[in-house]
């Protein structure tokens, strides 16, 4: 007598399946919708998780190996991972690697938990009238806009927030747009919840740590507290009632890689199906969050007044014209204004902050004499020069060489270095400042020289001068800081992008905001080529209000979000010609279509070289997504394609 057999579809974890559709298998078990399995693949064991049950197909399938002793994912899970499928169409075999770890094949048995109820440790500061009146809004299941100026006291809305849900029994998503921000974060967390109710996750943990959170969530009984970046929101939890994304217009919420999904939508789906509250909490509100809000009337939450109580005047803030060599008879780089204010904190035991959007120490290697320009062969970009290590590298493909004393064309000697970088920085504050202890923070940091590793330190004064890239900027409390200097605000209006003013915009209100939050008197020194720049002027003035107006009228004039949904696909090939004719006959046909789109291009990418390889795109226009998607499911092969990219460079 034959046994029954039940069938499955199932998400499989590995990249090596291309499929859009979930495979299914047989097992001679009742399973449930989300239980964590081993099945076959080609000729290899891969992890796999349910999705949904199968009628027995017509062909003929491979049995699932083995079921995990664990308690399946939570049905929300399995349901956001069906749904991600469909908004950010891609494979099912890089989908499902958010939703388990690849780790679990080879543990043999996972630890068990023991959870147990939080208890408030902390005594938490008095909350201000505003921040009364943000939590008394918030009332139910919904979306909120925390429009909270920098010092305003939004992680203590949070952590009220998150009181209230753990006292319902409900679990907390904290999500950071950085993985530097999690100390600061998990410590104020874990003051008030303890540290066994609030959990870390991030990239940069080893696969055991990780998989120690996964199997922490999925196991416990009582609510916890998850912090991390964006794949916070791939944990197994079983009941969420608030979901809190900070710095919420940050662009590292935007994945970069298949699926190119962006956290504040996937949020926004997982609190749908949890019926949970989200707030999208920054000083400097995404414009088309903004927008959206408005438009659909979801809430707007808003905090302007410090939250600590301030005894000090607003900070003084001064712009110098980088164009008025006079101001910079001290320096090349750093204005007279901006080295005085320096000394004066030096001298007071005070911090300097230096803010530049830039790495390395130059931008563009030039001879003035010839032209020449040290480019990267296999990118065609210009080669960083980086002093320290005495090379030149390439930061997209990370091509790399020795630096040269003379141009290779001519041989004059005389090679300018174009465009300052943080460690020419650090170079001109340390002949300046040489009593000084000066400290860079930027992309190009090892492991133990990033922020995480150095937050006391910086925080309790040690550290006398930071200088450093978006790393230091982002929600960062420094109560001994009083200076900031903004060594070049034009570098990202001059990147030809639909978001670049709004960057930019976003980018000083950030560095701005780190002074003026009622620790001490302070200044600001913004230097700049273009110092009547509307955009930059507002900022400086903090008047998001006009810019969201301006920005608004520009997009609508142009046809950019939130006035259109954006498709961006990029081809690539071993020769200019080949990428051009491939781009030309897809918009061809496209263009002859029925699809209701508008084709800007095709053109050479922004990096028109990569890795060897000549990239063109071709950007879609559509007041429809789902127009979209559907371009997505007829793309050629060898096309990549980002949906809702947050830009097009």
């Amino acid at each position: 007598m034959s046994t029954a057999m039940f069938y499955y579809q199932t998400f499989v974890n590995d990249i090596s399946y291309k499929g859009n559709s979930p495979l299914v298998y047989s097992y001679e078990q009742n399973l449930s919708v989300g239980t964590v399995v081993v099945v076959p693949l080609k000729n290899k064991s891969v992890m796999a998780f349910i999705s949904g049950v199968s009628v027995a197909p017509k062909f003929k399938t491979k049995q699932i190996e083995k079921v995990l002793q664990l308690p399946p994912l939570p049905i929300t899970m399995v349901e956001l991972a069906l749904w991600i499928q469909s908004y950010y169409p891609a494979p099912i075999g890089v989908i499902a690697q958010n939703f388990i770890p690849r780790s679990l094949l080879n543990v043999h048995q996972l630890p068990i938990y023991s959870s147990s109820a939080y208890k408030i440790k902390a005594v938490l500061p008095k909350l201000t009238n505003e921040q009364k009146n943000v939590i008394k809004q918030v009332t139910n299941s919904n979306t909120y806009i925390l429009h909270g100026e920098t010092g305003s006291g939004k992680t203590r809305v949070y952590i009220e927030l998150a009181q209230k849900t753990l006292s319902a029994g409900r679990s907390v998503i904290v999500l950071t747009p950085e993985i530097g921000l999690t100390p600061q974060l998990t410590s104020e967390f874990q003051n008030t919840f303890g540290h066994a109710n609030v959990v870390l996750t991030h990239s940069r943990l080893t696969d055991k740590k990780r998989l120690d959170v996964w199997n922490k969530a999925i196991n416990t009984t009582h609510p916890i507290v998850v912090i991390g970046p964006r794949s916070a929101l791939f944990i197994p939890i079983k009941d969420v009632g608030l979901i809190v994304i900070d710095e919420s217009h940050e662009s590292s919420y935007k994945q970069d890689q298949s699926p190119h999904y962006h956290a504040s939508k996937v949020a926004a789906q997982l609190a749908k199906l949890h019926n949970a509250t989200l707030i999208l909490g920054s000083a400097t509100p995404s414009i088309t969050d903004y927008f959206l809000a408005q438009t659909m009337k979801k809430p707007v939450l808003r905090m302007a007044e410090i939250a600590q109580v301030n005894t000090y005047s607003p900070p003084s803030i001064g712009i110098v014209d980088l164009k008025e060599r006079s101001h910079f008879s001290k320096s090349r780089y750093l204005s007279n204004e901006l080295i005085e204010a320096m000394g004066k904190a030096l001298k007071l035991q005070e911090q300097t902050l230096l803010f530049l959007n830039r790495r390395g120490t130059a931008r563009i290697v030039l001879c003035e004499q010839c032209s020449w320009q040290a480019i990267c062969p296999r990118c065609n970009l210009p080669l960083t020069y980086h002093g320290d290590a005495y090379r030149l590298r390439c930061h997209t493909c990370g091509y790399s060489e020795s630096a040269t004393n003379c141009c290779p064309n001519c041989k004059n000697p005389n090679i300018i270095l174009k465009s300052v970088g943080t460690k020419a920085i650090v170079d001109e504050v340390s002949k300046l400042f040489p009593q000084a202890q000066t400290q860079r923070f930027d992309t190009d940091n090892k492991k133990l020289e990033r922020i995480e590793q150095h937050y006391d330190n910086i925080k309790s004064g040690k550290v006398d001068i930071l200088v450093g890239t978006q790393v230091l900027v982002k929600g960062f409390d420094l109560p001994k800081l009083s200076v900031v200097g903004v060594v070049i605000a034009d570098t990202s209006l001059s990147f030809p992008d639909y978001s670049s003013q709004e960057r930019t915009y976003q980018l000083l209100r950030q560095v701005i905001g780190r002074v003026g939050r009622g620790h001490r008197n302070s200044t600001v020194v913004v230097q700049t080529y273009e110092p009547n720049n509307f955009v930059i002027n507002a900022a400086v003035r903090g008047r998001w209000d006009k810019f969201y107006e301006y920005e608004l009228q520009e997009r609508k004039k142009f046809v950019f979000p939130p006035y259109c949904f954006l498709l961006k696909l990029v081809c690539r090939r071993s020769s200019v010609k080949g990428a051009q004719n491939a781009s030309e006959k897809l918009a061809n046909e496209l263009r002859q279509g029925s699809l209701r789109i508008l084709i800007e291009g095709p053109a050479p990418s922004f990096y028109e070289k990569v890795g060897n390889k000549y990239q063109w795109q071709i950007v879609i226009k559509s007041k429809q997504r789902d127009e979209l998607i559907k371009v997505i499911n007829i793309l050629p092969s060898g096309w990549v394609y980002d949906i809702d990219p947050i830009n097009l460079l």
